[in-house]
């Protein structure tokens, strides 16, 4: 079972057992539509498809002021309308089109905010799932006619591994590369 992680500096490592149906969508260095926003992950289950998006302000290179950005971005529901929903959007039309929309798609975002204290992760956490879903169902003056996300869920890293106990999730830095000295970067 190898750990996959979403990014080659990213801290969340995730372990999926063989024979789970899953694919990365934002793949990093190869042709995608221009202008399209994508969810890292996709993951096809018998009952749905998965899309999940992780975020992880958390990470253990970001800076406080970085950090802070982030949080005042959640609370002010920018993250939400500018990145969440638009990666739903098209994430669900990309695979229309590729014809890999023979189920219902659920949206799960994964947000790493282990960094903060409780008080605030359930402050920031408490209704987002409702807004992230009316925000997704109704982008423009009035609702999308059709349902392309039947459900959504918003997660912590210890809320992951309660949802999804056989798909462990870790944080876990990277190996920092050595570089011989005299090499440029």
């Amino acid at each position: 079972m190898p750990a996959y992680r979403a990014e080659e500096t990213a801290e969340l490592l995730f372990n999926f057992p063989d024979g789970v149906s899953w694919s990365e969508l934002d793949k990093q260095g190869v042709k995608l539509p221009v202008r399209m926003k994508f969810v890292d992950l996709v993951i096809e289950r018998d009952q749905d498809i998965l899309l999940v998006e992780i975020k992880d302000p958390s990470h253990s290179r970001s800076q406080d002021r970085e950090r802070n950005a982030y949080l005042k971005r959640l609370a002010d529901n920018s993250v939400l309308t500018q990145e969440l929903t638009p990666k739903a959007r098209d994430s669900y039309l990309y695979l229309h089109l590729m014809e890999r929309d023979s189920k219902p798609f659920k949206y799960v975002v994964l947000l790493g905010l282990d960094a903060f204290d409780p008080d605030r992760q359930k402050a920031l956490m408490f209704g987002f799932k409702d807004r992230l879903l009316a925000d997704i169902r109704e982008e423009s003056f009035e609702a999308w006619k059709r349902k392309h996300i039947a459900d959504c869920v918003v997660l912590s890293v210890d809320s992951w591994n309660q949802h999804f106990p056989e798909w462990p999730l870790r944080r876990e830095a990277p190996v920092a590369r050595l570089v011989p000295e005299g090499v440029l970067q």
